[in-house]
């Protein structure tokens, strides 16, 4: 254990956030997802777990290491409701709570349609598998900039 690290982060977690540049994007994906075959085509290559987690947990606490990109309108995307693109999921609205709050303003999410999704989260640099049974608990997190003093 570390100080100041929520102990739902694994070392491998930890060690992908530090991997993870500007721009890279993290899928947060529940057990519906097809994670495992996506997962092979993204950059890190391999799934990574986060398991006994929630999606509004596991991005409370990813969230509290990696800041959301401020330089697009919409730093989270999210996957449409098949048949029903304007349908709203209660898991929408617990998502935006915990990205609101963690980034201290109003964070744009945008909908993308199912396949759009599966595309977007081929592309992306991890994919990470939480215990949330859904359905559409799939989002996909740009990393943002952080300021540090220099050394």
């Amino acid at each position: 254990m570390l100080k100041g690290i929520d102990q739902r982060l694994s070392a491998e977690i930890v060690h992908v956030l530090m991997l993870m540049g500007h721009g890279d994007e993290l899928v947060l994906a529940d057990v519906n997802h097809p994670a495992a075959s996506i997962a092979t085509e993204t950059t890190y290559g391999k799934l990574v777990d986060m398991t006994g987690c929630d999606i509004p947990t596991a991005a409370r606490a990813i969230l509290s290491l990696m800041p959301l990109d401020t330089f697009v309108p919409a730093p989270i995307a999210r996957m449409q409701v098949v048949g029903d693109p304007a349908a709203d999921m209660p898991v929408f609205g617990r998502m935006q709570a915990v990205a609101d709050s963690v980034e201290g303003r109003r964070v744009e999410m945008l909908a993308l349609e199912r396949f759009e999704f599966y595309a977007a989260a081929r592309k992306a640099f991890v994919i990470i598998r939480t215990a949330d049974s859904g359905p559409y608990g799939c989002f996909i997190l740009k990393k943002g900039v952080i300021d540090l003093p220099p050394l």
